[in-house]
């Protein structure tokens, strides 16, 4: 359960502040409101904590952006999730490369949002090994392809038994693409399952390919992070991806059994 987590929704447009305040105290939530990445700090250097942080990028003086880099310099340990009219994809890559957990359009529905901020609070609450490994738990939900598991109750995904540290969105595009193992997945359907169906990306009508590669490419580079071998994700030119197929018997190609540990 995640009601009665606390929550700090940080922006500095008082409407869009109060308006997500009240909304997710109606979901049982605790919420403070905050005008600016330096309220923040000084919030949480006076003691106050949070179980998560929804944070807006253009605030003032001090940026999302840079109140995130300050948390992390000063070793903060909350969940950020970046709410922001910013679009493009190189606002998402800063920061997700700076720690944020996801990054989610204001136009998006608060429903979304919703379902965003129950899965991170719900993958933090689930422990896992103390070494990063996949948790017993009772396997209910459990997905297994391969090498690959994962847990789609918590959007968490683990390679060889160790936990890959995707952010929401990346957990959704492998979860879609190793679900249908075997099949090429089109740039469009891939784009769709984090934008939604008919969205626009960029001023051409191919923006939304190279935002695909984007994700794909931030997807390997992880997985490689922790197996430098690692080549499921297959890249069909000019169509799409597919995650590799697995033989019968649950081995890999090459002949490795799933679940064994590899390079």
């Amino acid at each position: 359960m995640t009601d009665g987590a606390r929550i700090l929704v940080v922006d500095d447009d008082s409407i869009i502040r109060e308006t997500l305040t009240l909304n997710l105290e109606d979901q049982g939530f605790e919420v403070d409101g905050l005008a600016s990445g330096e309220a923040l700090l000084e919030h949480l250097e006076a003691g106050g904590g949070a179980d998560l942080i929804l944070l807006d990028w253009k605030m003032g003086r001090l940026s999302g952006l840079d109140t995130l880099r300050e948390m992390s310099r000063r070793g903060v340990e909350v969940p950020v999730i970046f709410l922001t009219s910013l679009t493009d994809q190189i606002y998402e890559e800063a920061a997700l490369a700076t720690g944020a957990l996801d990054f989610i359009d204001k136009s998006r529905s608060f429903s979304i949002l919703l379902h965003r901020v129950r899965t991170v609070l719900a993958g933090r609450r689930v422990a896992g090994g103390a070494d990063g490994t996949a948790a017993g738990g009772d396997g209910q939900g459990i997905e297994r392809i391969g090498g690959l598991t994962l847990d789609p109750d918590v959007g968490r995904a683990y390679w060889r038994d160790q936990l890959v540290p995707l952010t929401l969105t990346e957990f959704q595009i492998v979860h879609a693409l190793a679900a249908a193992a075997g099949r090429d997945m089109r740039y469009r359907e891939i784009y769709d399952l984090v934008h939604g169906d008919g969205f626009r990306a960029g001023a051409s009508g191919d923006g939304y390919r190279a935002n695909v590669r984007g994700f794909i490419k931030r997807i390997r580079r992880k997985f490689e992070e922790m197996d430098p071998a690692f080549s499921e994700i297959e890249n069909y030119p000019g169509f799409g991806y597919r995650w590799r197929a697995q033989e019968p018997g649950g081995r890999e190609p090459g002949g490795q059994k799933a679940g064994e540990g590899g390079a």
